[in-house]
C-alpha cells in the first residue's frame, strides 16, 4: 500500500510543487487550499499522470476552526496519514510605525496559528494510529529576519521553535518532526523574486524538500548551499551592515 501525504496551501507555489514531487514517487495525496477549483484541476492532472489517489478539500487555515475537520475528511478519504505538511502561508510587508497591524495579524494567524492548528490536528491522528511525520515549511528568515517583513520573519521563527519543541515532546511516540527553511524560492506568493540572490525554482526546491522529508531530517535549509554558509556569515555581521545589505537588495 502506498504512503499518504497531506499538503496544505497546495493550489500553487511550493505546495503544488511538493504535490507533483510526491506524486512522481507514487504517494497518494490529500490536498487542501482556499482555491478548490485549482486543487481539483491539479488533482485530475496528477491522478491521470501518475495513477495515484488524490483527495482534495477547501481550507483557509486563517480560520483555524476549519483545520481539524479538513484533515479528518482527508484521512477518511485516504485511510491512514503518513505525512502532513503545514505549508500554507502568506507574506506581507509593513514598515514599523505605520500603525497598520492588520497585516501583521493576518500573517501570524496564517503562518503560525494556522500551521499550529494543522500540526495539532495531525498529531492527534498520528497518536491514534501510532505513527506519522509532521513537516512544517518555515523560512530562512527564521534565522535572519528581513526588514519591512518583521511579522513574516517572526512568524517563521516562532514556527521553527514550536516544532522543535514538539519534536522533544513526541520522541517516544513514533512521530517524526521535520522543519524546512527555504531560502528564496520563485513562487507566486512572493513576486519579483528574480531580484534576490540565489533564487531557485519551486520544482527544484520541492525535490530537495522531498529528499529531506524521506530522510526524516530534523531541521534543513533548502537549498543547503549557499544558505548554510550565509547563515553563519549573517550572524557575524554588525547590524548596520546587515541593514545596508538588505536595503540594497530590496531596492534592486
Amino acid at each position: 500500500m502506498g504512503k499518504n501525504v497531506v499538503i496544505t496551501g497546495a493550489s500553487s507555489g511550493i505546495g503544488a510543487a511538493l504535490a507533483k514531487a510526491f506524486a512522481q514517487k507514487g504517494y497518494n495525496l490529500g490536498l487542501a487550499a482556499r482555491r478548490l477549483d485549482k486543487l481539483e484541476d491539479l488533482a485530475r492532472q496528477l491522478e491521470e499522470q501518475y495513477s495515484i489517489q488524490v483527495a482534495v478539500t477547501e481550507l483557509d487555515v486563517q480560520d483555524d476552526s476549519q483545520v481539524a475537520p479538513a484533515l479528518s475528511h482527508l484521512a477518511q478519504q485516504l485511510g491512514q496519514l503518513d505525512i502532513v505538511i503545514a505549508n500554507a502561508g502568506i507574506t506581507g510587508a509593513r514598515r514599523s510605525g505605520n500603525g497598520n497591524l492588520n497585516i501583521d495579524k493576518a500573517i501570524f494567524q496564517t503562518n503560525l496559528i494556522g500551521a499550529i492548528a494543522t500540526l495539532d490536528a495531525a498529531t492527534k491522528i498520528f497518536l491514534a494510529q501510532g505513527h506519522g511525520q509532521l513537516v512544517g515549511i518555515s523560512s530562512f528568515s527564521a534565522f535572519s529576519p528581513l526588514p519591512t517583513s518583521a511579522a513574516y520573519s517572526a512568524s517563521k521563527a516562532a514556527l521553527t521553535n514550536y516544532m522543535n519543541a514538539m519534536r522533544l515532546e513526541l520522541l517516544s511516540k513514533n512521530i517524526q518532526v521535520t522543519v524546512i527553511h527555504p531560502g528564496f524560492i520563485k513562487t507566486d506568493i512572493a513576486p519579483n523574486m528574480d531580484k534576490y540572490p540565489f533564487v531557485i525554482e519551486a520544482d527544484a526546491a520541492a525535490l530537495q524538500m522531498l529528499a529531506a522529508i524521506e530522510e526524516q531530517k530534523a531541521n534543513v535549509i533548502i537549498p543547503a548551499l549557499p544558505w548554510k554558509i550565509a547563515k553563519g556569515i549573517l550572524q557575524l555581521l554588525p547590524d548596520h551592515l546587515t541593514a545596508k545589505m538588505f536595503g540594497k537588495m530590496m531596492k534592486g
